[in-house]
């Protein structure tokens, strides 16, 4: 029984990252740029500095409660791709950290990121 992946199969993977990572900061970038950098102020095209409703101030900020979230979350899927994509680099891509067998590519390829096989990811969350 193989205890790594090939080098076919970690070139496959290490695509498949990197196409999330890329896509994922595509998502970010946008979501920096319309949902964190504009005031409602400026979305609004008002450029009078007059005050605007509090209703108007209460839902932006809900919009930029929920786009930070949104990021926070964004960001730590970013941090386990680099992860990944680190252990694919090591060449330990793909092994359960907790029984150290090879996951299965199909788990894999519905979740790139992750480090337990389903059975030990099961277990855990059993316990």
């Amino acid at each position: 029984m193989a205890t790594k992946l090939s080098k076919a199969d970690l070139d496959y993977f290490r695509d498949l990252l990197n196409e999330k990572k890329e896509k994922l900061l595509q998502e970010l970038g946008y979501l920096e740029e319309h949902s964190l950098r504009i005031s409602a102020k400026d979305s609004s095209g008002d450029l009078s500095g007059v005050s605007y409703h509090l209703a108007d101030q209460a839902s932006e900020s809900a919009d930029t409660e929920q786009a930070f979230r949104l990021a926070s979350r964004e960001g730590k899927y970013l941090n386990h791709l680099e992860d990944a994509l680190l252990k694919v680099e090591q060449g330990v891509y793909g092994i359960c950290v907790s029984c150290k067998k090879i996951i299965p590519k199909a788990r894999l390829e519905a979740v790139p990121t992750a480090k337990m096989c389903i059975e030990c990811k099961t277990a855990k969350e059993n316990e």
